[in-house]
């Protein structure tokens, strides 16, 4: 089971360094289907995740915000936001994280 602990403001965390790598895209967009209008959660990566930052531009252009809490080099943290439009995408996942 990944981690998704709560930060201080009580809004969810994936620590994707305690997830294995075919199942750290499918829980991050798992997480981001779910997430309501107004709502976001938090990513934790020992590597700047820009594959999924274009991922998530892809799937959902202009859907969701993107910040940086911490840029690195040992540890990045993102908080990803939903501003408009549903839960769901319809493409497959298109990602290089192992052919899964």
């Amino acid at each position: 089971m990944p981690n998704t602990d709560t930060t201080a403001t009580s809004k969810p965390v994936i620590d994707v360094r305690t997830i294995q790598p075919h199942e750290r895209h499918p829980t991050i967009f798992g997480m981001i289907d779910a997430l309501v209008p107004g709502a976001s959660f938090f990513i934790v990566s020992d590597h700047a995740p820009r594959p999924l930052h274009d991922q998530l531009e892809i799937r959902y252009p202009g859907q969701f915000s993107w910040d940086y809490v911490e840029d690195g080099p040992q540890v990045w943290r993102i908080e990803i936001g939903r501003l408009t439009g549903e839960g769901g995408a319809t493409e497959e996942h298109l990602c290089n994280c192992g052919g899964h």
